[in-house]
């Protein structure tokens, strides 16, 4: 798709759809339609009040309606996108328009869009609107076999015209190049186990690196055991592939400001060991379990491309927790790469494990700041539900600009407490601690186990175990991967 920017007015416009966003504020007693919205419906010939007559149409957030334009108009049709009312609109509101503007121009068989929006502040909306179109649109289509039947009669988008003073060129470029580290995530989430494993992951990483000449590091298995990496390997040895340490890196051409590390859960596939996960409890999609990882490398794409004076360390153990005659047994002790020793209770919480080792190396960088990201406890949905992820750290700083950002990004996370006092239910008669503690906390516990392998970096962990898979979408998000975090993170880093 093209993005233009043009300084023509809409009643000028030619194209094959044209859609205006409407405040739902327009509906209300004693309110009517903006002076511009009047004045193209008088040289539409009436077509925007029969088509908000016809449709009960009311200017109600995700709401849209799209109708031909009769009399030989140069715009062939106009659709209406409702914005909700004008007091609660965000920068979401402007990339649910846009997405739900773009679908429905292709719905109608457009070739051509243009979007007639209120305008604020012109960059944020401009790069906000782009987003929206970009993920709203996309289709993830890999694993589809193609037939003749398959149909083919509507078109893609080709060109979308933004009105002045909307399309800002470097905001169009910056949403872009964050959608397309989104969309990264998103595939590497959906792609499934027997298509992403450690192997065919580190090996994607390694092209993207390639791509965009970024410092690569894969610590091999032999390698890691020299690191005394016991709480990954003992999580990995089950599998017949071998596992990948990933360290990716980000350095400025200049002097950075900061130095930070992004910590990802890497789990390409979760059986749960011998602590098998029954039939029912999810095992089937649990090729999510690297959607830690799949943020952590969809940020780093991102973060090439918008070159910010920060160096960033994107880190994963990646392995999958499988079964075998030499998998970890209930009751073993692994001694991680700092030297505390974990008693498993349970196989099923191998991603701590793993992020253990990998919160040690990421510690010993000197960096500014950690933040580690996992689709980590069943715990962290029961208690936030389908869209917000859980935020547990040591700094309000830190935690603050997490939020901050997620909220620029549209995405949400509810800062957890940190109660030491939880600790103790993982205590171990044999062991430095248990690798779970009781039900009761279960999210709170399982951060306090990560801040054990953190000494006095100032680090923040995000779970993120529902929000990076949607079973019904959301305005600009398909049914299935997200790709929940890359804007988040990416906010993070240029902050």
């Amino acid at each position: 798709m093209n993005y233009n920017t043009i300084e023509t007015s809409p009643l000028d416009w030619v194209g094959d759809v044209l859609a205006i966003g409407i405040f739902a504020d327009c509906f209300e007693e004693d309110a009517t339609l903006s002076d511009d919205v009047k004045a193209l419906d008088e040289k539409l010939a009436g077509t925007i009040a029969e088509l908000i007559d016809e449709t009960k149409f009311k200017g109600a957030t995700g709401s849209g309606v799209v109708t031909r334009v009769g009399g030989g108009s140069a715009i062939r049709k106009v659709a209406l996108i409702g914005l909700g009312t004008e007091e609660d609109a965000t920068l979401e509101t402007w990339r649910g328009a846009a997405a739900k503007a773009a679908k429905t121009a292709i719905g109608a068989k457009g070739k051509t869009l243009a979007l007639h929006l209120p305008a604020g502040d012109a960059a944020e909306m401009t790069q906000a609107i782009v987003e929206g179109v970009e993920l709203g649109t996309f289709k993830d289509e890999r694993f589809k076999s193609k037939s003749d039947d398959d149909d083919t009669s509507t078109p893609d988008l080709d060109r979308i015209d933004l009105f002045a003073p909307l399309g800002d060129a470097a905001a169009i470029a910056k949403a872009r190049q964050i959608a397309s580290g989104t969309i990264y995530a998103r595939e590497l989430v959906a792609a499934p186990a027997n298509a992403l494993d450690p192997v065919s992951f580190a090996e994607s990483i390694e092209a993207m690196a390639n791509e965009y000449g970024l410092e690569l590091t894969i610590l091999e298995q032999k390698e890691c055991e020299e690191r005394g990496m016991g709480a990954f390997l003992g999580v990995a040895r089950a599998s017949d592939l071998p596992p990948k340490f990933v360290h990716l890196v980000y350095k400025p051409e200049g002097e950075a400001r900061k130095k930070l590390a992004i910590v990802g859960k890497g789990l390409t596939f979760d059986s749960g060991g011998l602590n098998l996960k029954p039939s029912g409890s999810g095992i089937d999609t649990m090729k999510i379990d690297m959607g830690g990882a799949g943020a952590t490398f969809g940020a780093a794409k991102t973060i090439a491309q918008l070159k910010p004076d920060v160096e960033v360390h994107f880190i994963s153990a990646i392995t999958e927790n499988m079964i075998s005659g030499d998998a970890m047994r209930p009751g073993d002790i692994l001694t991680a790469s700092n030297g505390k020793t974990i008693e498993v209770n349970n196989t099923d919480a191998e991603g701590r494990l793993t992020l253990a080792d990998a919160l040690v190396y990421a510690d010993a960088l000197g960096v500014d700041a950690i933040v580690d990201l996992a689709t980590l406890t069943g715990a962290c949905v029961v208690a936030l539900g389908n869209s917000i992820a859980g935020l547990w750290s040591d700094t309000d700083e830190l935690a603050d600009g997490l939020v901050a950002a997620g909220k620029m990004a549209g995405e949400k996370f509810w800062r957890m407490p940190m109660e030491e006092s939880y600790f103790s239910a993982m205590k171990s008669s044999h062991a430095d601690m248990k690798n779970t503690g009781s039900r009761a906390g279960g999210s709170i516990t399982a951060a306090l186990f990560l801040k054990k392998f953190v000494k006095d970096t100032p680090w923040a962990h995000l779970d993120i175990a529902a929000p990076v898979w949607s079973d019904k979408g959301g305005p600009y998000t398909p049914s299935g991967a997200t790709g929940f975090a890359v804007r988040t993170l990416v906010n993070w880093v240029m902050s």
